[in-house]
């Protein structure tokens, strides 16, 4: 052990000790281990995290601060700059290495790439591994060297190598420093929303690594033999609910991956085994957001098909308002919306369908959608929201064409087939039939009298005819592929 051997452990999306490699690192080398949290929004740019996320961050770093507590730890909060914060506090210190798990946004891939290059010079030893992958997104290349578009190939590719490694156990013991340096508390840093709009966030999550584990456990233990099947009905409990938990890295999809192979290898063939590698599949997709983000930086901003960027997006900023507000008049959107405001996540199926609504319905840019789902959602991942919504529109990897338009009446009795969805987000509607509720507008007027509806006043009428705006779509995808 050298005369410091002190390190700097920079935690980012990786709030948890278990499986983190980072820590790992420092705690072998014997030393004092500063772990470290910097808040440095502007240097995400666009892309900050958004009021969502800064709500459920707020209370993981507390739930971090606490299990460091546990150790005999401090976790040092500082604000940003990153490179002047990590600076000042290996003076403070006398730490002379820092490391961290890599994250994978453009933004900071740049930041980082500096940051690295900079402490190296001045002296300090600087190493970063893969904490949020279950392979490095870099090396996944098709056999002429290039990434991957497709989904199906990306995957087989990923499968033919070596098993995701398992995951590290939290270290039982690391050393503190015999001086800490000074830090914030976590409230300085302002995450929480001066007015209190969070409690159906609040009633919806428990937030942390405890609580990530938890919900592994209760997915693999119970809801995951379902999933084939479930995994596509909102009226229903049949998602895994991690996304969040993945995103602020409470838990990494090494523990989802091989909890999951675990409890497969315990099944004989059938339902509840193909619902297993159903769920590792979704995973999958997850490694193949990431795999574009790497390769195609620019698609979170810009389409990845070229052909769309004449594509005539409109500019209906009261369609749009509609539609954030959930009062479209088509109650499978609707619910969606006012289920996402409320709890800060949305159900898959119902995110395409509110997506598809927004781009093809009323022809409003998907980037509008992506932003309103940066700032509302709890999971809001750069990677995933970008192929998500680039998917729906048809001008990303691996999309649905264009001409696919859901028809959210349609899906709607499909996916919610007793309306149970539908009632709980919009109950203005729960006194309708059945067969009525995925399409109110053409319920006899004396059920709805029945039912104590007035369309345009306790529920709007629908801002679009689904079949006029499928044309207006049609028509165009036609135009911009002449253009």
């Amino acid at each position: 052990m050298s005369a410091s051997d002190t390190s700097i452990v920079w935690f980012r999306h990786d709030l948890r000790l278990a499986d983190h490699p980072a820590l790992v690192a420092a705690a072998k080398r014997g030393g004092p281990v500063i772990p470290v949290f910097i808040w440095a929004p502007e240097e995400e740019g666009k892309w900050a995290a958004g009021a969502a996320s800064r709500w459920w961050l707020h209370r993981s770093l507390k739930s971090l601060s606490e299990s460091l507590d546990s150790l005999g730890m401090r976790l040092t909060i500082r604000r940003g700059p990153s490179l002047a914060a990590i600076q000042a506090i290996a003076a403070e210190t006398g730490a002379d290495a820092v490391y961290w798990n890599r994250r994978y946004e453009p933004a900071i891939v740049l930041r980082d790439t500096k940051i690295k290059s900079t402490l190296k010079s001045g002296g300090l030893h600087v190493e970063s591994f893969n904490g949020a992958c279950l392979f490095e997104p870099s090396i996944i290349k098709n056999k002429q060297g290039k990434p991957f578009q497709v989904f199906s190939a990306f995957w087989r590719s990923c499968l033919s190598l070596p098993e995701p490694t398992t995951p590290i156990r939290r270290p039982s013991k690391l050393v503190a420093p015999k001086t800490w340096p000074k830090r914030l508390t976590v409230e300085a840093l302002g995450l929480e929303p001066r007015v209190d709009w969070a409690g159906g966030i609040r009633e919806a999550w428990k937030i942390g690594e405890a609580a990530a584990g938890q919900q592994l456990k209760r997915f693999v233990s119970g809801g995951a033999a379902g999933y084939l099947t479930g995994r596509d009905r909102p009226d229903r409990a049949g998602t895994s609910r991690l996304s969040p938990y993945l995103h602020f890295g409470e838990l990494s999809p090494r523990q989802a991956w091989h909890s999951v192979r675990r409890r497969q290898s315990d099944m004989p063939p059938g339902d509840a085994e193909d619902s297993m590698a159903c769920f590792l599949r979704e995973l999958g997709w997850r490694e193949f957001a990431y795999h574009l983000l790497v390769h195609f930086p620019h698609t979170v901003n810009e389409p990845l098909r070229d052909q769309f960027r004449a594509f005539p997006w409109g500019h209906d900023d009261a369609a749009l308002a509609a539609w954030q507000r959930g009062q479209t008049g088509y109650p499978v959107v609707d619910a969606g919306m006012r289920e996402l405001w409320t709890t800060g996540w949305m159900h898959n199926r119902v995110r395409m369908v509110v997506a598809s609504f927004l781009v093809k319905h009323l022809l409003v840019d998907w980037r509008a959608g992506a932003a309103w789902f940066w700032d509302t959602l709890v999971d809001a991942d750069l990677a995933n929201n970008t192929l998500g919504w680039q998917w729906v529109a048809g001008c990303g990897a691996d999309a649905a064409p264009y001409f696919r338009i859901f028809n959210p009446i349609l899906q709607g009795r499909k996916f919610d087939p007793g309306g149970d969805y539908v009632r709980k987000w919009a109950p203005e509607l729960a006194a309708l039939p059945t067969k009525w509720i995925h399409a109110p507008w053409e319920t006899p007027p004396s059920v709805l009298e029945t039912a104590g509806i007035r369309l345009g006043r306790a529920y709007p009428k629908p801002i679009v005819d689904h079949a006029t705006a499928r044309k207006r779509a049609l028509a165009a995808l036609a135009e911009s592929r002449q253009g």
